[in-house]
């Protein structure tokens, strides 16, 4: 549902500032104002959305993107480039009604919008009598026109070639609203199908090679491929107080650490348990117990494999599905960073089991990228991304094993609304004290101007946002996490996440003093420090744990 309610931004037809409303704490769009005498140009945002989602996930030389977890991000650009493929076939036929109806009889034309311009400059204003001035400017402007047809002040070829001047803009503008009409109800159609539950497919005709050496399609196809990669990346990365990207902030964090402390001798306990010696003299004459020799790694897969029987239970009562383990890489990134990287010795941008063993074993201190341990569930239909991260260190004699917990909330429900039908509040002609709703069309006369205004310059897009403006996203940019809400506002979801960190908890904390009695450490602390983390976390409390009150 998740994919879903982001694809449908794609087609819809709202005002692009509205996506400005779906901004959240740490990741926030912004838009690029038109030119002040160019509002006929402005996008819509569908229009906007598309463009800007498809140029920064399929660009050429674009930076790198941030995984999209609970959401297949490939459908989402799909569906982007699929409304921008219907608006292109609408701009083509109506860059054709332009030629014919305006470019042949350009002085009608520009007289035209520049009357449409006036109208819609004035009608934007808060003053409540804009409406009524911007209707009457209208109005007098067509009186004009009709006295100049009757009384043409000049006779021949450029009379006619006036009066058709002034007429064919017109007829232009009916062929173009059926055009925009046939159009806008379409992706209207396919915006309330994707939020809807029915299978809306996006046609891409572009990713078909129509021959064997289609350049075009080839390079949509490693595009794509390098999308897919990205979003199975294992290498992840640390904002700060913007927590993991794409996993949300962190909001808890339990830590068990201890002393590694050896196991006693069985000759030393017989020793002392017999009184044949003095503990002085034990020391001398038995041999000092040792640790069994383990790294870091060999841990984090023991309790890479505890995690995995997360979903087994002894009663049959559901509980959690089948998690998602791994292993991944974190590099800390400033909380204000505008792009990341990740290493080109990675194959397919992810990092080899070799990489992370000597990440896991040699960089638990000072500079470089650290090595977590993920369990993480998609819930709720991708609304809901619930990430439990351990790591493990050694420093001197202490082993400290740490779970943190990330939860990254719905979309923004600005992407779940449908479309709605354009109403207008008005007073009654006779009882003016009384109200009544009326529907308005599907496209007024502003927006058919609107398209027909820009359907010429789409074929040059840079132009096309230097007038109208554009939807810059937020950075680094990633589809789930930029328009991602917390989860504590939603009752369900908040116990789902609160839940998990209990058993999760106590699965690693098993798994680690296993391990230890294995190789010959006493875990007695371990024990009580486990017990003691175990009663604490049965009242966990989501707090904002990357964000140090020092």
């Amino acid at each position: 549902m998740a994919t879903f309610a982001l694809a449908s931004a794609a087609y819809r037809d709202d005002e692009v500032g509205k996506i400005l409303e779906a901004n959240n704490e740490w990741h926030q769009s912004t838009v690029k104002p038109h030119r002040k005498w160019a509002t006929i140009f402005r996008p819509n945002l569908g229009e906007a959305f598309s463009q800007a989602v498809v140029s920064r996930t399929l660009g050429v030389g674009r930076k790198p993107l941030i995984q999209s977890f609970g959401i297949e991000p490939q459908t989402v650009v799909e569906h982007c480039m699929a409304a921008n493929h219907l608006r292109k076939e609408r701009d083509t036929r109506l860059t054709a009604v332009m030629v014919v109806c305006g470019l042949l009889f350009l002085p009608g034309l520009l007289l035209w919008l520049l009357v449409f311009q006036i109208r819609s400059t004035v009608a934007r204003r808060e003053d409540k009598r804009a409406g009524a001035l911007a209707t009457t400017v209208l109005v007098a402007v067509g009186a004009l026109v009709v006295l100049f047809l009757v009384k043409m002040p000049f006779t021949g070829f450029w009379a006619w070639y006036a009066r058709l001047a002034l007429i064919a803009p017109v007829v232009g503008w009916f062929l173009a609203k059926r055009i925009c009409e046939s159009t806008a109800k379409d992706l209207r159609e396919r915006w309330t199908g994707l939020l809807s539950g029915s299978a809306v497919g996006a046609r891409v005709p572009e990713s078909v090679p129509s021959s064997p050496g289609d350049e075009r399609a080839e390079r949509l196809r490693q595009a794509f491929g390098e999308l897919r990669d990205e979003q199975a990346s294992n290498h992840l990365f640390y904002a700060g107080p913007k927590g993991v990207l794409g996993m949300g902030t962190r909001w808890g964090h339990w830590y068990l650490a201890e002393d590694l402390v050896p196991l006693p001798s069985q000759r030393t306990e017989e020793a002392r348990s017999t009184g044949s010696l003095s503990m002085d003299l034990a020391k001398h004459l038995v041999p000092a117990p040792e640790v069994a020799s383990f790294q870091s790694f060999d841990l984090a897969n023991v309790i890479e494999r505890a995690l995995g029987e997360l979903h087994k239970s002894p009663l049959n009562t559901g509980g959690f599905p089948q998690p998602d383990v791994g292993h991944w890489i974190v590099t800390p990134v400033p909380a204000g960073a505008g792009a990341v990287s990740r290493p080109s010795d990675y194959t397919a941008h992810r990092a080899n089991a070799k990489q992370l063993s000597d990440i896991c074993n040699n960089q638990q201190f000072d500079k470089g990228d650290r090595h977590y341990l993920g369990v993480q569930w998609t819930l709720w239909d991708g609304q809901l991304v619930i990430s439990m991260l351990v790591t493990v260190t050694v420093l001197h004699k202490t082993l400290r094993v740490e779970l943190t917990g990330h939860a990254l909330g719905p979309v923004h429900g600005l992407f779940m609304s449908k479309p709605a039908a354009k109403t207008r509040t008005v007073s009654k002609s006779v009882r003016f004290w009384e109200t009544r709703t009326i529907t308005l069309p599907l496209v007024d006369n502003d927006e058919v101007v609107r398209l027909a205004a820009r359907a010429p310059l789409t074929w040059y897009p840079p132009l096309l946002n230097w007038l109208g403006g554009s939807l810059t996203l937020p950075e680094p940019f990633g589809l789930r996490h930029a328009w991602a809400e917390q989860p504590w506002k939603h009752r369900f979801m908040t116990d789902d996440v609160l839940r998990t960190a209990t058993p999760v908890l106590r699965v690693v904390h098993s798994a680690v003093i296993e391990f230890l009695k294995e190789h010959g450490v006493d875990t007695s602390k371990f024990d009580s420090r486990s017990s003691a983390l175990s009663s604490a976390v049965q009242d966990p409390t989501p707090r904002k744990a990357d964000v140090y009150d020092a």
